[in-house]
């Protein structure tokens, strides 16, 4: 298991992460992705930490803060040292009625942190997330708040999810202006099947600085090998939750060349698209989740695998994004000062 660091940090991470949205779920969204009570969990985690992976994500709202609650308690069940991990969560969804009880408010984020270490049983949060952008509060005091919980001492770095690339600028200049604790991550989607943040976010990020935590790099499921292109298949998460949005034209071929690739080097499909995201050099760290023990040894594996530049050139044939303005236009001209 690799080791990278987080953005520019002196902080290592594992170029897998165990993410928990599989913990705790029940009659609802969360049921549908996983229901894994304590033992199954732990045994998840137990999985993890043997392989090499010191990184693990969770949310507050991962099944109404279940996710948190049973993510601690493996912690302590397995006697974990506190410095041996590095673990994630996140702030925005709603964790109650209220139009206060969600957000990126000041309140909401201190509040919530607050709530997400007694759930975790820590004290302190290695990376504290900003779960998505919210439209009705001001960045800087989104940022300001997650600058006084570095300064107290809760929060050892911040990172932010699923935001455009000129809010994540915005975002930094922001922090750099007013001496704020810097962003360090950004964690987004991105997959062999879905690489929209090629044309926008991968610049900014290499501008910035900044490291990359990858989620769902199977595509919900999309790419385990067990879907025909067209998404069919008889058991799977997309069968009743078909998120997240998959171009399913143009993954059919991908699917069928990756199970040549696949056979060749004597992996699986979904090892070729874990293996694929570890050889792009943007990616500091892969999330994965698993509701099994046999399904999570099998994404592990995959920083085994090891991709040949004819494999690279046929599967980026397949998948790489169309040409748009201004890409093409940016490409030809910059070529100028090359």
């Amino acid at each position: 298991m690799r080791m990278r660091t987080l953005g520019q940090s002196g902080l290592f991470v594992s170029e897998l992460c165990l993410g928990t949205m599989t913990f705790g779920g029940s009659e609802d969204m969360w049921g549908q992705i996983g229901r894994l009570d304590q033992s199954e969990a732990d045994a998840l985690v137990k999985t993890a930490l043997d392989s090499g992976i010191n990184f693990i994500d969770t949310a507050n709202i991962y099944a109404g803060g279940q996710s948190e609650k049973i993510l601690g308690k493996s912690l302590k069940n397995l006697g974990v040292a506190r410095d041996d991990v590095v673990i994630a969560t996140k702030v925005m969804g709603p964790m109650g009625d209220g139009p206060n009880a969600r957000g990126t408010s000041r309140g909401h984020i201190l509040s919530q942190c607050k709530a997400s270490l007694g759930r975790l049983g820590l004290d302190h949060i290695d990376l504290y997330q900003i779960h998505g952008f919210d439209p009705a509060t001001p960045i800087t005091e989104t940022l300001e708040a997650l600058d006084t919980l570095v300064r107290d001492g809760h929060v050892r770095y911040i990172g932010l999810s699923n935001w455009a690339a000129w809010q994540v600028v915005k975002a930094t200049g922001i922090a750099e202006a007013r001496r704020l604790a810097p962003i360090l991550s950004l964690q987004a989607y991105y997959t062999i099947v879905g690489r929209d943040l090629e044309r926008e976010i991968v610049p900014m990020l290499r501008s910035e600085k900044i490291g990359l935590m990858v989620w769902s790099p199977l595509a919900g499921g999309y790419l385990s090998g067990k879907y025909d292109g067209d998404g069919t298949a008889a058991d799977g998460r997309r069968t009743t939750f078909d998120f997240p949005p998959v171009d399913r034209a143009r993954g059919g071929p991908l699917i069928e060349a990756m199970r040549v690739i696949a056979k060749v080097n004597g992996c699986s499909v979904a090892q070729v698209a874990l293996a694929w995201l570890l050889h792009q050099d943007i990616v500091t760290s892969v999330i994965v989740g698993a509701k099994r023990v046999d399904q999570l040894s099998d994404n592990i594996d995959a920083t085994q695998v090891r991709l040949d530049a004819d494999d690279l050139t046929r599967l980026d044939e397949l998948s790489r994004l169309p040409a748009e303005y201004p890409g093409w236009m940016l490409e030809r001209q910059g070529s100028y000062r090359a």
